[in-house]
């Protein structure tokens, strides 16, 4: 039988099988193009769609299957999930036996959950089980959310910032904030508009956001198009600059979040303070994060070692132990 863990992310899937490890990490973009009679049909998904942004014809639309972490639209992500599940799963016959554990955001709504299991299920997946994206990130990066200590774990997302603390089989505090890592893309891409005069794509302001954040120098060569004149430019651009945008929307995420710690028991203060709280998600690579995220905690803040794909492997390890499904998977 095919088990599958699938962070189906605003920004990239990563699909991890029990068996073969990490079998999928692609941008979450998908091409659809307009057929007339013959209806719209599926060109290209992942890596292949994120390449051909703006250089398709007009009858061909990009799309992101998920809107902040959750479907918006249930046709949408059913074909996207039936292009990726075509690629993993050799046939409709092993589909429909395979066992999916999909990560889901803490706070989605119960009809957000239905939607992105009944994608699942009209794309071919009998079996489908959701689990929060914060405890299957947790799982991943080797916690055990059954043990008798509190741990508590941040997940920054393309769509979604998170913060739970858990224990024993139960969530004792969670938060979510519908603001994380596009929202930095949008004012960066912005930013270089209105201040530099240099258009640029998505795509390229999604690049200058993650060079930033692991850039040794004190600037950044953006190549783009000049606002005034059409023709192509390049420009450096201060990374101080860089972390200046996103200052603003990471104080925003971080007082959302850190709103959790009025929610939790004064007991468990003394098992965050010696664990520490454990970051991932792509968001959480921006520049700075890390720290403005220990000050306004008061605890000490750690990196997770695989940020960007440990939702997905902890689904997948979920799937293998039984106690963590039955504890935390929503239904």
């Amino acid at each position: 039988m095919i088990e599958l863990g699938v962070d189906l992310g605003t920004a990239n899937t990563v699909v991890c099988n029990c068996d073969e490890g990490l079998v999928l990490d692609e941008p979450s973009v998908m091409l659809l193009r307009d057929r007339g009679r013959r209806g719209v049909e599926v060109v290209a998904v992942g890596t292949e769609a994120s390449e051909l942004l703006g250089r398709v014809p007009p009858d061909t639309i990009a799309l992101r299957p998920l809107q902040d972490g959750v479907i918006t639209d249930l046709y949408t992500a059913r074909s996207y999930l039936r292009a990726i599940i075509r690629r993993l799963v050799p046939s409709p016959w092993w589909a429909a036996k395979a066992h999916v554990v999909i990560g889901s955001p803490t706070g989605a709504t119960a009809l957000e959950r239905r939607a992105l299991q009944e994608a699942a299920e009209e794309a071919g997946i009998k079996r489908v089980t959701t689990l929060d994206e914060p405890i299957a990130g947790a799982i991943g990066c080797g916690i055990d959310p059954l043990e008798r200590r509190v741990h508590m774990v941040v997940d920054i997302g393309g769509g979604t910032g998170e913060v739970t603390a858990f224990c024993y089989g139960g969530v004792l505090a969670a938060r979510s904030c519908r603001v994380a890592g596009d929202e930095m893309t949008l004012a960066i891409h912005r930013y270089l508009r209105e201040e530099h005069q240099l258009v640029v794509g998505e795509q390229r302001a999604e690049q200058v956001k993650i060079r930033a954040g692991v850039e040794a120098s004190a600037s950044l060569t953006v190549q783009g198009r000049d606002a005034a004149t059409g023709r192509p430019r390049v420009s450096t651009i201060p990374l101080d600059e860089i972390v200046k945008v996103v200052e603003p929307i990471t104080e925003s995420i971080i007082q959302t979040l850190a709103a959790c710690l009025d929610d939790l028991p004064p007991e468990t203060c003394e098992d965050v303070m010696a664990d520490g709280v454990l970051l991932f998600g792509g968001g959480s690579l921006t520049l700075g994060f890390r720290d403005a995220l220990e000050r306004a905690f008061g605890f000490p803040v750690k990196m997770a070692g695989n940020p960007l794909t440990c939702v997905a492997e902890g689904a997948a390890r979920a799937l293998r132990s039984p106690g963590l499904t039955e504890a935390y998977a929503r239904y």
